[in-house]
């Protein structure tokens, strides 16, 4: 069979398990998909926590299916094979066969991030795409010297920064590679375009920053931690370290079946293994060296996107020590580790009741507005409280409410955690047809 066939095969049956599996076992949509919906009722150039993107796809997907949860799965898993599909690129442009490019993305599987994590749409899966796609389109800007791949670099490297501040990791280390070159060639003014793309689309999330006190920074600094002592500079790292190895397991299991010779010849003249080293392991040193600088508890999360291309690095350092006989045994392993997840996965989300996606967020709405109706003839059209409890009510409510922090109007009804009526003061949250004023309380 024709490996790109073979390839699209893998990308549909991994498109097909985990948007089916989580749409089956799951009664309600995970935290941050939810958190997203809640943003996305009350679009900006911003957040509390993150930047918009994320908020902008899921809404988008709102405004189209509505309150169907598979297809916020489906969502999650178009931009897991998104990214797949641009790593595959890459490897084709990079190591010697196309088999070699298969393999670089199948190793993947043996990630959680990218399966048994993978059906919660959040800030790390909406990464994805744009951090793949960065890496292929730099690696073309410096091939082809193409104004297309130019563009596109500036656009889905703004994309993949109004997703989640981290991306900045990623582009260190392109730009570091980049000066390296730079310092080797001649320089080409098209080298400017992503830059300027960049700022370009990024001036309105720049200006809604600075107009609400650097919020999303002041955010993502608190989520790392207050520093209690010296040794978190050694510990922390050490910590992130040691579950880093454990994540990585299955990956390399896969790996070194394929391999016959663990010995390498490394030459820091090769240019392919430098930009592979820049967008592989770069941003993994810049985040360890972030954890000992700081003493900042990395957050296993955080590192979704970040090995993306460790598969790609991999099997360049190792291709001429590939073992095609092999295959069968890794055929065997991976088919494994491909259906252990998923059953996992199902298997906890029926028999563990106590999570997030065991919320009963339909039947909890539908209370909601049938209290709401016994009181008002008008609609619900905005929810106060936190972004789970008032993103799911924006989600499962008809009238899909904006989830705001504005002050409701006086026919607003607040509720306390059991879902009665309450006073305001000793809410968890508000329903309302409308608000008084634009400050926030």
């Amino acid at each position: 069979m024709a490996i790109n066939r073979l390839f699209h095969y893998f990308l549909l049956t991994h498109l097909a398990v985990w948007t089916l599996i989580p749409s089956i076992t799951n009664h309600n949509l995970p935290l941050d998909t939810i958190e997203a919906l809640a943003w996305g009722s009350n679009l900006d150039w911003g957040f509390n926590k993150h930047p918009p993107l994320s908020a902008l796809a899921v809404e988008i997907f709102y405004q189209i299916f509505g309150t169907q949860d598979w297809v916020y799965y489906f969502l999650s898993q178009l931009f897991v094979i998104t990214a797949f599909y641009f790593v595959f690129k890459l490897s084709k442009e990079i190591l010697n066969t196309e088999k070699h490019a298969l393999l670089s993305v199948l190793l993947l599987e043996g990630i959680y991030f990218y399966n048994f994590t993978s059906p919660e749409f959040n800030v790390n899966v909406c990464m994805l795409p744009f951090w793949a796609m960065t890496g292929y389109y730099a690696y073309k800007c410096l091939k082809d010297n193409l104004v297309k791949d130019y563009i596109i670099l500036g656009i889905v490297a703004a994309l993949g920064f109004l997703s989640k501040y981290l991306f900045i990791y990623l582009l260190i280390g392109v730009k570091i590679f980049f000066i390296f070159y730079i310092r080797k060639n001649n320089f080409k003014i098209n080298y400017i375009i992503p830059g300027v793309i960049f700022l370009l689309i990024l001036t309105p999330h720049l200006i809604w920053l600075t107009e609400n006190n650097y919020i999303t920074i002041t955010y993502g600094l608190k989520r790392t931690g207050e520093i209690k002592s010296y040794l978190d500079h050694i510990i922390l790292p050490l910590t992130f370290l040691g579950k880093q190895i454990g994540i990585l397991i299955p990956f390399f299991i896969l790996l070194f079946i394929l391999i016959k010779n663990l010995k390498i010849s490394l030459s820091f003249k090769d240019q392919n293994l430098l930009y592979l080293l820049s967008i592989s392991i770069m941003p993994l040193l810049l985040i360890i060296l972030t954890s000992v600088i700081m003493g900042a508890k990395i957050r296993t999360m955080w590192m979704t996107p970040f090995y993306l291309y460790i598969g790609v690095f991999f099997i360049y350092l190792y291709q001429n020590n590939i073992d095609l006989y092999k295959l069968k045994n890794f055929n065997y392993i991976f088919i494994f580790l491909f259906l252990l997840s998923p059953f996992l996965y199902g298997y906890i989300s029926v028999f563990k009741t106590d999570k997030r996606t065991d919320y009963n967020g339909k039947m909890i709405a539908q209370k909601i507005q049938n209290q709401w109706n016994e009181k008002n003839n008008t609609t619900i059209n905005f929810v106060t409280g936190n972004e789970w409890i008032g993103g799911n009510l924006s989600y499962h409510l008809k009238s899909r409410p904006t989830w705001t922090n504005k002050i409701l109007s006086d026919d607003k009804i607040c509720f306390d955690k059991e879902y009665k009526a309450t006073s305001f003061i000793k809410s968890q949250f508000c329903i309302a047809n409308n608000y008084k004023e634009l400050s926030k309380y």
